[in-house]
């Protein structure tokens, strides 16, 4: 190859410049494009301000808001606020009874994990549902329990969630301890205090991954329940909201986002989990 020809490659390179960087908020690559489906007026100017109930992990990395930059739903937050128009993702941790009595405010929506129910209906819009959910039961692994000896264990749930309803009135269960939250009812249970803990089998996996050789996951029941975000009741914004979660399913954001954080994180599908009745 010639001088000349070496010479003018190496001005077209210079020209073209560096790779253009991929667009992030926090350590989340974005994948829509910023303002594609526009809002005017979120809840405080200038920024997508999002609740959670802290901890969260796999869904929200981190303990504390600031410390927060990637997650399963920390980075469907960060997509929905780039294609709203915004490249500011506020990350509020409020109480979890409070979040789903509806006694937070100042917020455009809340993913923490929750299930929808028609009670929370009442109080919620929600978004259409982004998770499939289902109920497991986490246990020592020295002292396990079975499909059989579950109706007479000591079961820990957390109090206000789908799993504590699902053991009290599906079940039937009588010897049900409640806690406020899930690092309290895992605690208790790591301690040998309760003999199981039941709540959406997408967390007693990530328990499971974070405690290995301690807990493990036995089984998990069929509720047919999914996982939304939590809208203001009879907020302007909600049907846009709405475009843009469907547009990530839509483009396959979601699934690519599942994979990432989900399954790489729970080291197993969730489908291999047996079922009890």
């Amino acid at each position: 190859m010639s001088k000349r020809i070496l010479l003018a490659a190496a001005t077209l390179l210079a020209l073209a410049g560096p790779a253009a960087a991929a667009d992030m908020i926090g350590n989340c690559e974005l994948s829509g494009q910023k303002g594609s489906i526009p809002i005017e007026h979120p809840a405080m100017a200038g920024q997508l301000t999002v609740e959670v109930s802290l901890p969260a992990p796999i869904w929200w990395n981190g303990d504390t808001p600031e410390s927060i930059k990637d997650g399963m739903e920390y980075c469907i937050a960060a997509e929905i606020a780039w294609r709203a128009g915004y490249d500011k993702l506020e990350v509020v941790n409020v109480g979890w009874d409070a979040l789903i009595a509806g006694q937070t405010h100042d917020f455009d929506l809340a993913m923490s994990e929750i299930s929808i129910t028609d009670e929370r209906k009442k109080v919620h819009d929600f978004s259409v549902p982004y998770f499939n959910s289902d109920i497991g039961v986490l246990t020592r692994t020295d002292a396990p329990v079975d499909e059989k000896s579950i109706k007479s264990a000591k079961v820990g749930v957390q109090q206000a969630t789908t799993g504590a309803a699902f053991a009290q009135e599906t079940l039937g269960l009588t010897d049900v301890q409640v806690y406020p939250d899930q690092g309290d009812m895992f605690t208790a249970l790591r301690a040998g205090q309760i003999d199981a803990a039941m709540t959406d089998t997408s967390i007693v996996l990530a328990e499971e991954v974070a405690h290995p050789g301690k807990v493990a996951v036995a089984g998990q029941y069929k509720t047919g329940e999914t996982y939304g975000a939590i809208y203001p009741k009879g907020n302007a914004n909600n049907a846009t909201l709405d475009k843009i979660f469907q547009s990530m399913i839509d483009d396959g954001t979601m699934a690519k986002l599942g994979a990432k954080y989900l399954a790489a994180a729970w080291g197993k599908d969730p489908a291999t989990v047996p079922y009890w009745q």
